[in-house]
Formats: C-alpha cells, sequence, structure tokens
C-alpha cells in the first residue's frame, strides 16, 4: 500500500471518529435538554421534536448509512435548537 493511500485511510478513520464522537456529544446534550420538557409551557410539538431526534439517533434507519453521522447531527441539531428556543419563550412569558 502507498504511503498516499494509507495517510488517506487514516484521516478517514480520523473523520468518522470525529463524526461519531460529535454525535454522541449532541445525543448527550439533548437527553439533559429533557429537563426542559417538564416545564408546562413547552407545547407537545416540542416535545415530539426531542423523542422524534432520540428515536433517530438509536434506530437502525437512517438517511445516511451510520458510518457517516451527519443526518443523525442535523437531527439531533435541529431538536436542540426547537426544545431551546421554546425554552427562551417560556421563560419570557413568565417574566
Amino acid at each position: 500500500m502507498s504511503r498516499e493511500v494509507t495517510v488517506g485511510l487514516v484521516l478517514a478513520a480520523l473523520l468518522l471518529v470525529a463524526a461519531a464522537v460529535g454525535a454522541v456529544v449532541l445525543t448527550v446534550r439533548l437527553v439533559r435538554a429533557r429537563r426542559l420538557l417538564r416545564d408546562a409551557g413547552i407545547p407537545l410539538t416540542h416535545k415530539a421534536a426531542y423523542w422524534g431526534a432520540l428515536l433517530y439517533v438509536i434506530s437502525p434507519v437512517d438517511l445516511l448509512p451510520d458510518p457517516v453521522y451527519l443526518d443523525d447531527i442535523g437531527v439531533l441539531l435541529l431538536a436542540l435548537r426547537t426544545l431551546h428556543s421554546a425554552a427562551s419563550r417560556g421563560k419570557g412569558e413568565l417574566d
């Protein structure tokens, strides 16, 4: 195997590991965001976004194969953004 191929494989492996770590970090953040759901002011649609994202991440059916976590990361970011905006609006209404 040539040196260029070896370097390419190592870089691809590092990229896959970085994507997997990113997906895990976002999943942990989403699980921690669960406490936002305990607030009575968060509508059912935002709760559905949380549970839908969590189910998508652990589901064996993906838009992209599992070595590529870009779809998982996108779904997690969308759910976190949805929960964050709902929590911000809920706090604004309480003030």
